[in-house]
């Protein structure tokens, strides 16, 4: 598998395109990008998963119904950022529908082939005038072949500081296949999933239910197990797109091939994962929470879960203080039958508990270790053989500053 950061994305597998462009949607007259087209002329099989929250917003409840159908097929995805369209009333489904309807107007597809989607601020109405002249700008740029791949990257931003793209390459006894994806996403990060959106495309041809197989998994794995702050999203959405432009097909039949695929997928949703807790608001730290030796993986995942959000725990990585105290405090109100004089645990592989017992002489290496940009707490609980892993970050006083207003 060859792996790439940082670039294109979703214009790497073959016959996408992309636009983005500036409509003043949040009326700040500031020029930055904030509406953009993802588009493929061959009809497209698709997956998506959407956020669990019980307040949804209205381009997600309409998204979700578009992907009913098992034999779906989609030819592009419309995203505009600086305002989330949630909590609206019926004036926010009428403008999902309208965002739906001109953006397929314009590329001479169906209403049903468009996904919409969209992030920002919730309860405000979109400024529908502007969204459908942009709609059309962005619309005639993927037409003409415009290469707006980075340009869609930044339209989708909030509050990031920076885009996130990445791709895997697959070389497969039929040819290359190519997954390209982006995300956007750096506050109210918690799973399942966070005001995040997420976008793949593969040249690849698989039907609707098989790519849902693979995404569903590959979330699981990635957007599933990163936490900032511990808030949901009304608007979380991660959607795959497949256009079969390569010819080549895959199925769970192939089970090779199936694998790889598989395997690419997961990869690219890794990454981009990581890269939202990396961007997260005003984060220092990157700290990846292994648990093992759990009953279950889902006693591991609520033990890894509690450790993450909490905001003691939190604060001290901010102060790149390796208080084990607060991490097996934080691990014992995941109720799930620990015995504190099973524990071991480490920074990084440095011993800082053996069952139970800390290890003192290690602890200028815990701090120094607690003061690295990225690190690793791992704690086994030498129950069982359950095992998960959570990516999560510190609390500064910068992001209490950050979203003290919007």
């Amino acid at each position: 598998m060859k792996f790439y950061e940082n670039g294109d994305g979703l214009t790497e597998p073959r016959g996408f395109f992309c636009s983005g462009i500036h409509c003043d949607i949040k009326g700040k007259r500031d020029g930055n990008l904030d509406l953009g087209i993802i588009y493929s002329s061959k009809p497209c099989h698709a997956a998506a998963v959407f956020t669990t929250n019980d307040i949804k917003a209205a381009p997600v409840l309409y998204s979700q119904s578009l992907i009913l159908d098992p034999k779906a097929t989609f030819h592009a995805i419309v995203a505009n950022s600086g305002n989330a369209n949630a909590c609206t009333g019926n004036q926010g489904k009428l403008d999902t529908i309208k965002m739906g309807k001109e953006t397929a107007r314009h590329l001479k597809a169906q209403p049903h082939e468009v996904f919409v989607c969209s992030t920002g601020r919730i309860g405000v109405t979109l400024p529908m005038s502007k969204i459908t002249a942009g709609i059309r700008d962005a619309c005639e740029d993927v037409m003409e072949g415009f290469d707006g791949a980075k340009a869609f990257q930044q339209a989708i931003l909030t509050s990031d500081t920076c885009t996130k793209s990445c791709s895997a390459i697959i070389t497969t006894r039929y040819g290359e296949i190519c997954i390209g994806g982006v995300v956007k996403g750096a506050g109210m990060i918690e799973p399942n999933m966070a005001t995040m959106l997420a976008f793949l495309t593969t040249d690849a041809g698989a039907s609707n239910a098989y790519l849902q197989k693979v995404l569903q998994k590959a979330v699981d794995k990635s957007f599933n197990r990163i936490t900032i702050d511990g808030d949901m999203s009304t608007n979380d959405s991660v959607i795959m797109l497949a256009n079969g432009n390569t010819g080549i097909e895959v199925s769970s039949e192939d089970e090779s091939l199936d694998q790889a695929f598989q395997k690419a997928v997961e990869v690219v949703c890794q990454c981009l994962a990581k890269k939202c807790v990396t961007d997260g608001e005003k984060v220092t730290k990157f700290v990846s929470i292994q648990i093992q030796g759990a009953n279950s993986n889902k006693d591991a995942e609520k033990v890894g879960r509690c450790i993450a959000n909490s905001l003691l725990v939190k604060s001290s990585w901010y102060g790149s203080d390796p208080n084990w105290g607060r991490i097996v405090d934080a691990a014992g109100y995941a109720k799930v039958g620990l015995e504190f004089e099973k524990i071991d645990m480490f920074y990084n592989e440095v011993p800082a508990l053996q069952k139970g017992e800390p290890i003192e002489r290690n602890k200028s290496q815990w701090k120094a270790i607690a003061s690295q940009r990225a690190f690793t707490i791992k704690l086994d609980l030498n129950q069982g053989s359950g095992e998960s892993e959570i990516w999560g970050n510190d609390l500064s006083e910068e992001y209490v500053n950050f979203n003290k207003s919007e």
